[in-house]
Formats: structure tokens, sequence, C-alpha cells
């Protein structure tokens, strides 16, 4: 598997406080590639130090072959992290014409083509002083992507964005993978719009990965088996600990390769089964079990 990012050992500390402690992993080429976790986990600090912007206090990385810092690696690169700031007398435009002169060879038809699939076409010649925070993100997005960067880098992008705006950079994002063949990270606590673009996901805690794959896979391990049946109580007593009541069905932890079994005992006690079927557990199930994190409501807010 071809890698654009492999990571060992990577740590930073500020003080007594490990931001990455001992970071090790490799995120493959191609796809939408996921980094979860909790406020603190480490997510921006790995990003600043992928990017050259901080140093790390041990360990080391690679980023499109080359080290961190590295000249012909970074202008490979595109990235918004956090809410970009921009100077508020320019227009869209102008910023990215601003922009495009720093870096070369963006030509006008390519910045507009930038603000159209942003959607920001209408707005182009607005001055960013009264932008929203979500028509912020959108500029930034173009900006990290004018330069046709082969790795992209996205810290909450659909930041203050209103449910249309989150479905259509959901889709951009998507097109960016699969028809422009970027390789995008994106770090978001909008964990159903995680699963629905990332092929792979890294959950991190205390500045370690603590769980990693593909999406499917990964929700995939939490599948559950719903059985809706009769006497709930000899139910919950034949399958034990396995089993739990949601409402006026049962929800059993039940391996397929043993479902069968599980059923048959069941009706071989008396117990009527009207519908099994099975449910899988969606991203934010896996996140909140790996990380341990009970703060369901701090998940649609940055950190």
């Amino acid at each position: 598997m071809e890698t654009v990012i492999d990571i060992r050992g990577l740590t930073k500390t500020y003080g007594t406080v490990r931001a990455l402690d001992g970071l090790t992993l490799s995120i493959p080429r191609g796809g939408v590639y996921g980094i979860l976790g909790p406020n603190g986990a480490g997510k921006s600090t790995l990003f600043r130090t992928l990017l050259g912007l901080i140093r790390p206090t041990e360990g080391e990385a690679t980023v499109m072959g080359g080290r961190i810092g590295d000249p012909a690696s970074m202008r490979r690169m595109g990235s918004m992290i956090e809410t970009p700031r921009f100077p508020p007398f320019m227009t869209a435009r102008q910023v990215l014409e601003w922009l495009a002169r720093a870096h070369g060879g963006v030509t006008s038809a390519e910045i507009d083509n930038w603000l159209q699939r942003v959607g920001l076409t209408e707005a182009a010649n607005r001055r960013v002083k009264g932008f929203s925070v979500g028509m912020l993100q959108r500029l930034g997005v173009a900006a990290a992507l004018m330069t046709k960067p082969d790795l992209v880098i996205l810290d909450e992008p659909t930041s203050g964005m209103d449910p249309p705006g989150i479905q259509e950079m959901r889709a951009l994002i998507r097109s960016l993978a699969d028809h422009d063949g970027v390789t995008v990270i994106l770090a978001s606590h909008q964990l159903q719009e995680v699963q629905r673009v990332c092929d792979r996901v890294a959950i991190f805690n205390k500045g370690k990965v603590i769980t990693e794959g593909k999406v499917s896979d990964l929700t995939a391990s939490g599948e559950r088996l719903r059985l809706s049946v009769t006497p709930l109580a000899k139910a919950l007593s034949v399958l034990g600990d396995r089993a739990t009541l949601d409402g006026d069905v049962v929800v059993a932890a039940v391996p397929r390769a043993e479902a069968a079994a599980a059923i048959k005992a069941l009706v071989e006690s008396g117990v009527d089964i009207e519908e099994a079927r099975w449910i899988g557990a969606d991203l934010e199930d896996v996140f909140m079990s790996e990380t341990g994190w009970t703060g369901v409501q701090e998940q649609n807010r940055a950190g």
C-alpha cells in the first residue's frame, strides 16, 4: 500500500503536556482519510507538525516522500487549519489572486473554477469582511485547492455551514478524491458526515491512535442482532449479558456465526420471534466506545 504520510514515534511536548505521545500512523494514497478525536486529542498539533509549522520533540515523519518541511513535498500539499483569516478589505476573488501570485502558476480561469466549486461565484466580488464563518471556510478550501495539490489537509471544513452547505462540501470532498485524484485528510466533529465521506479513519485520544481502519470494518465490528420477541423477560434470560432492552425490542451482541444457535435457543425456550435483523454500529458508537467520551454535545464544537 503506497502511503502519502508515514509517521513513526512522533512526540510533541509543551512542558509536562504531551500533545503527541509516540504517535505512529501510515496514511495511504487516495481517498478520504478521517482524523477523529475529542478536543485536546492532538489532531491540530499533528497537522501543524506535518505542515512544518511546529517542530516535533521526538520522532519523525515523511510527507509525500519527503521529510517534514521539504520544499518539494510542501509544494504538493494544500491545507486549511481552523477558520481561515484574510485581509478584510479584499474580495474573495482578490484573496485568491493575491495568494496565486505568491504560489505562481494559477490562472484567472482556474480561480473562477474554484470559486464555482466551493459555491462562491455569486460572492466572488464581495469583501470578505462581511463573510459568514461558513463562507470563510469555503474560501479557505478554495485557497487550499487552487494550486492542484496531490494531498490536502482540511480541519473542520464544514464549521459554520448550514445543512445544504455541509452537503455541498461533502460532495466536493468526495469529488476531489474520486475525480481529481487528491488524497484528502479530514478532521471533523461531524461524525455522521465523516462516516458518509471517509474511506478510512483514525481515532485519536491523548496524543495516540487508539483505533484505525476502514469505516465499513469499524462499524461492522459493532453489529448487533435486533429481535422483536415475546416475552421479553424470557428472551433476556436466555441471552444473558449479551442482550439489552431497547424500548420493546431486544438488542443482542451476538456474532453472526452464533446467531442461528441463539435463535434456536430462544425458540426452544418458548420465545416467539416476530422479527430478527442485523443493525450496524455507526461511527459515533465506535468513537464513544473507543474514547470513553461522554460529552456527546461536544461533537458539534470545533476542537
